[in-house]
């Protein structure tokens, strides 16, 4: 996680530790009331974390009223 910004790994971490404990959908809301980041924040960061990280598949799920991605460990 070398290639990775300080917010993309609090993201990774968070992704990582509630995929662990069963969670497997969010939205960039949830994330950022966790990590005290905007959902902005999150958000922009979200396509490109799905490029980039190997230890988690980070899909753009549905889209309502906000985007929902769908994370899974690789």
């Amino acid at each position: 996680m070398t290639d990775f910004t300080d917010e993309e790994r609090r993201i990774l971490e968070f992704l990582s530790e509630s995929v662990a404990a069963g969670e497997r959908y969010f939205r960039a809301k949830n994330i950022a009331e966790h990590l005290g980041l905007s959902s902005k924040q999150v958000g922009v960061r979200l396509p490109r974390l799905a490029e980039k990280a190997d230890e988690m598949e980070i899909e753009k799920w549905g889209r309502a009223r906000s985007t929902t991605w769908k994370v899974e460990p690789s």
